[in-house]
This record gives structure tokens, C-alpha cells and sequence, in this order.
């Protein structure tokens, strides 16, 4: 998820092929960056070499959303669309990034690090270090910073994620950004509290992942009959994944009642719903199986359960705002 939302502007424009393969190329960069950070961020304090790299990651081999001189800070001036904000003189950028940085590197206790990680992430954008690719670079900052400071995690479902705050609304976003560029004390709280309820919003939403009757009745069962009503399932299959979402692990017997017959036409309707890639053998034990969250016919419907449940960042969508 976290790589989708640099890449998310690329919807909805028009450029056909290439911008589309563009976008692909972009998500691909930006994934390459967060495997950059996982593997370096707790080698050393945060420096210019190391964001000029995130930068010189997600902008290279792009064409739309690339940049002239990836890694490097810019030579010239630029303007934020839509803002009234004009950044730093170039000839000011170095200074102004040093004492960016300076203060992204400060050990501060506990209860403050995800403050200065919310006052980075808005100077970073603040000073617009590079030609194009800031909004790219300081997501992946903000994130570098998470992990650093012990919030998120490198693998698995990163537990506090900037894409699912920064993204949510992207006009509460940027107009949060704008009240915080006069860097009076109002629009800095106002700022760091967006991004903290953020946050918090989304640990909320990860806690009920981790609830077992949330995920089935809401998000699974959803999306199994989802996936039925579009012809795609048979009722008979329908009752059986319903079964699996319910018990996580299943063997044929469990699923007699979904799939009456005898055991060998159970086994032949159970071996259909495995060749479509629905379901899926344990490892260690063959005749048992489980779903499969592998894409498949079903993940599209549980993405869409997901975004009903106010999930996925509005970013995601292709309706601009």
C-alpha cells in the first residue's frame, strides 16, 4: 500500500500506454525504497547522501514523474501547484535541509517522536529540496522515521503506515500543509494533530483486523457473496468458502454440508475451487486447506469490502478531487 501513493496521480491522466507504464515503473521505484530503507535505517542518523538516494530511487527511468538529475537538490526555482507557498531560493536549500535534517536526527522522548516526525515530513515539503518527486520522498522520509523510532514495523502489515494518513483525504492533506506553511505555532498544531489522528485511525483499523468475527462477517463473507452475485461462484462454492472464512482451516469432511455428495464428487468440487487459486493445500498437511489471498477472483472483492469499510485512502480511487 505504501507504494501506491506517490504513484496514485498517475490515474485518470491522459498519455495512454506510456503514462500507464510509467505508473508501474513508479510503484516498482518507490517499493524499491522501502526495501532500501527496512535494510539501511538503522545503520546511522538520517543525512543528506541518504535522502538524496530515496530521491535518485524513486525518480529514475520515469518519464512524467521523473526528475532531470535524480539524487541531487535543485538548481532552480520551483512553485507547489495549487499553494500559496514559494519554497526556498535554491542557493538556500543546502542550509535549509541541513537543519531539516538536524532535527530529524535530535533524540527526543517518546511521547514526542511522532511530532517531530509530523514537523519533518511538512518542512521537508516546506523547502521542496528537489525538482519533482518531494511528495514521494517525504512519505518515504516519514516512514524511515516510524521505523527508526520503533512505531512500525519492516515486514508484515506496517502497524502505523503514512500512506493510509496522507492519502485518507487528499484535500484535508494539502490543506493542512498550507495552514502549517506560515510556521506560526497554530498551523504546526494544527498539522501535527491531522497527522496524529491519522495515525491513530489507522491503529484503530488494524486492531480490528486482528479480530477474528470482524474479519469474517464483515470483510470476508462480504466479499465471498460479492463474488457469487457476479456469477462467478456457485451457490454450493459460496457456502464452502464461507466455511473455510469461518474455521480458517478446513479438510473435506468440514465442508459436507456446502458440498453434499459423496467424498469423491466433495474432493472433485474441492479440487475446482483449488485450480481457480480460491483455495489453498497446507503445506504440511495436503488434504487441508485454507483461503487463498493470492490475487484471485475473490481479492478484487475483498479490496472493494475494504474500501466500504473506509480502508483505502480516497488517493486510491481515480476520481480526482
Amino acid at each position: 500500500m505504501d507504494a501506491v501513493l506517490g504513484a496514485a496521480r498517475s490515474k485518470g491522466s491522459s498519455g495512454g500506454e506510456e503514462n500507464a507504464n510509467d505508473g508501474v515503473e513508479e510503484i516498482l521505484n518507490i517499493q524499491k525504497a522501502i526495501d532500501f530503507i527496512d535494510e539501511t535505517v538503522h545503520a546511522g542518523p538520517i543525512t543528506h547522501i541518504y535522502i538524496r538516494e530515496l530521491h535518485r530511487l524513486v525518480v529514475s527511468g520515469l518519464r512524467r514523474e521523473g526528475d532531470l538529475t535524480p539524487g541531487a537538490y535543485r538548481l532552480g526555482e520551483v512553485a507547489i501547484g495549487g499553494a500559496k507557498h514559494q519554497p526556498p531560493f535554491p542557493s538556500d536549500v543546502l542550509d535549509s535541509m541541513s537543519a531539516l535534517i538536524a532535527f530529524a536526527n535530535v533524540e527526543v522522548e517518546p511521547h514526542k517522536q511522532l511530532l517531530q516526525s509530523a514537523i519533518v515530513h511538512h518542512r521537508f515539503l516546506w523547502i521542496h529540496p528537489f525538482g519533482n518527486g518531494n511528495g514521494r520522498v517525504s512519505r518515504l522520509l516519514t516512514y524511515a522515521m516510524l521505523v527508526k523510532q520503533g512505531f512500525t514495523a519492516t515486514s508484515g502489515y506496517r502497524a502505523l503506515n503514512p500512506t493510509a494518513v496522507f492519502g485518507a483525504d487528499r484535500a484535508a492533506y494539502y490543506d493542512n500543509l498550507e495552514r502549517a506553511d506560515a510556521l506560526d505555532n497554530d498551523g504546526i498544531v494544527a498539522w501535527c494533530t491531522y497527522v496524529l489522528t491519522g495515525l491513530k485511525t489507522d491503529l484503530l483499523r488494524l486492531t480490528s483486523l486482528t479480530d477474528g468475527d470482524f474479519v469474517v462477517t464483515r470483510l470476508l463473507h462480504p466479499a465471498i457473496e460479492r463474488l457469487r452475485d457476479s456469477g462467478r461462484l456457485t451457490a454450493s462454492e459460496a457456502a464452502a468458502l464461507r466455511v473455510v472464512a469461518q474455521k480458517t482451516v478446513v479438510k473435506a469432511g468440514d465442508l459436507a454440508s456446502a458440498l453434499p455428495g459423496s467424498p469423491s464428487t466433495r474432493s472433485q468440487a474441492i479440487r475446482k475451487i483449488v485450480d481457480r487459486g480460491l483455495l489453498i493445500p497446507l503445506e504440511n498437511s495436503p488434504r487441508s486447506y485454507r483461503l487463498a489471498f493470492a490475487p484471485n477472483d475473490l481479492t478484487v472483492h475483498i479490496v472493494h469490502q475494504l474500501d466500504a469499510l473506509g480502508f483505502l485512502p480516497t488517493i486510491l480511487r481515480n476520481d480526482p478531487l
